[in-house]
C-alpha cells in the first residue's frame, strides 16, 4: 500500500495535486506561522531532509528535457515518515488548509524507489 498527503493546488508539470510539503512551505514563506510553529515545521522539514532521499528521477522518459510527471508516495512501512507527516497536517489544518490522505495499491508506472517511498507516473485510474 502507498500513501500520499495532498492539498488541492496542482503541480505545474504533473497536473496532479501537490503534496503537503508545498503547503507548509507556502505558510513558512508567507510568514503566517507563529514562532513556535515555524520552529517546529523547520525541524520537521530538516528531519525529512536528513531521513528521506530526494528522488533522482520523476519521469519514465529518459530524455534530457522530459516533463516530470511522477508523483511521490510513502510506502505504508515508512511509519516514522508518516508520523512526521501527521505533524505537518496538524499545523496545516490549524490554518484552514484542507489535506486529503490517499491510499492506493496502484500508484502508477514506478520510476524511482527507495526504502521509504516510490515515485510513479500515475495510471489514468490512479486517484491522486
Amino acid at each position: 500500500m502507498y500513501i500520499r498527503f495532498v492539498i488541492d493546488d496542482l503541480d505545474e508539470d504533473s497536473q496532479e495535486r501537490l503534496g503537503i510539503f508545498h503547503a507548509v512551505r507556502y505558510l513558512l514563506d508567507d510568514g503566517k506561522l507563529t514562532l513556535s510553529e515555524e520552529e517546529k515545521m523547520n525541524d520537521v522539514m530538516d528531519w525529512f531532509s536528513e531521513n528521506l532521499e530526494k528522488p533522482n528521477r520523476l519521469s519514465k522518459s529518459r530524455k534530457k528535457h522530459s516533463v516530470n510527471k511522477a508523483i511521490t508516495w510513502f510506502k505504508d512501512t515508512a511509519l516514522n515518515h508518516i508520523n512526521k507527516m501527521w505533524e505537518i497536517v496538524a499545523v496545516l489544518k490549524a490554518y484552514g488548509c484542507a489535506v486529503e490522505v490517499i491510499k492506493t495499491e496502484r500508484p502508477g508506472y514506478i520510476v524511482y524507489e527507495d526504502d521509504f517511498q516510490i515515485a510513479g507516473e500515475p495510471f489514468k485510474e490512479t486517484k491522486t
